[in-house]
């Protein structure tokens, strides 16, 4: 077998390309380092009838570990953390390919994929608080600062990384479609939210509570995104015109690079500086807070304006 190819189910081969999400979305690092050993990851795991999930679970575990890792002032055990935590995102990134490559969707595995890199960073939050508090004069003398910067951190964090999510599932829905695309619609999950009963299904209406609470945070973000969706439903139904999805895909994909400034890499090349190179691991929460939050605002602003143009069209 080539080491590029695998039998997926039915006979047909599914190849590394047929791993990625699109060449839209994927980010030049990700390319190069990150979807080839999540590849070879997600062969092995098919090869031993491991699930996604399984994988996103094991990825948990690394990631906290190299939180704790981060804790001690000792560059070795920090350079572990940093081994750690790079073997947790090409977990992340296998749990996606194996996925798509044998076609085992489920939006459970999408939450706990998301929910997985909250486990990681919230980890590395507390080291670095419990860090700083022992080896910084100033946040000795002044613990709540470095929590106060944590808690600050940890919403922007989390408004960054749904954003970023949120304009990649976007683009892939015009680029692939509804099946190539995991964009929800929160009036539609809290239907199936109703219909789950809290004592027959507590664990999947708790889980839908919470992801649909996030859905409606990210569409409460786009007052013109959700504009543009409605018209297109009035409009076209589900059957919008290819040159429509053409030519917003090229107007969201200079954007792609924005998300993918607002996902993982860029992050921890942010956290390894602080960490292994200047020893001031809080430079990490004044980055998030600083350099992420104008990107995060530039690339709103630009996607509502792009989406605000369409439906001037759409309105003609």
């Amino acid at each position: 077998m080539k080491t590029d190819d695998i039998n997926n189910g039915g006979g047909k081969k599914s190849s590394y390309k047929d791993s990625l999400k699109s060449m839209d979305t994927e980010e030049t690092f990700d390319l190069i380092f990150y979807r080839p050993i999540g590849y070879g990851w997600a062969l092995l795991a098919k090869k031993l009838g491991i699930t996604p999930n399984a994988i996103t679970i094991a990825s948990i575990f690394l990631g906290v570990g190299a939180g704790v890792a981060f804790y001690f002032n000792n560059i070795w055990i920090n350079i572990l953390g940093v081994i750690l935590l790079v073997w947790a995102d090409s977990f992340d990134s296998a749990d996606g390919q194996l996925a798509r490559m044998t076609k085992q969707y489920s939006r459970i595995g999408r939450i706990l994929d998301g929910l997985s890199g909250d486990f990681w960073f919230a980890a590395i939050y507390v080291a670095i608080c419990l860090r700083e508090n022992v080896t910084s004069e100033f946040f000795s003398a002044h613990h709540w600062v470095i929590w106060v910067m944590a808690v600050v951190t940890g919403f922007c964090h989390a408004t960054q990384a749904a954003m970023g999510d949120y304009y990649r599932q976007f683009h892939l829905f015009f680029l692939k479609g509804k099946e190539g695309s995991e964009l929800d619609s929160a009036s539609q999950l809290w239907e199936k939210f109703h219909e789950l009963s809290w004592r027959r299904d507590f664990w999947k209406k708790l889980t839908m509570a919470f992801y649909t609470n996030y859905t409606v945070g990210q569409e409460k973000r786009t007052p013109r995104m959700q504009q543009l969706r409605r018209l297109l439903r009035s409009k076209y139904g589900n059957d919008i015109p290819q040159s429509f999805r053409d030519r917003f895909r090229m107007a969201s994909k200079p954007l792609m690079k924005y998300t993918n400034i607002l996902s993982f890499n860029t992050r921890t090349f942010a956290l390894f500086a602080a960490i292994l190179i200047f020893r001031m691991p809080w430079l990490y929460f004044a980055f998030e807070l600083t350099v992420l939050n104008i990107v995060l605002i530039y690339m709103v602003c630009r996607h509502e304006r792009i989406c605000k143009n369409f439906v001037k069209e759409l309105e003609k």
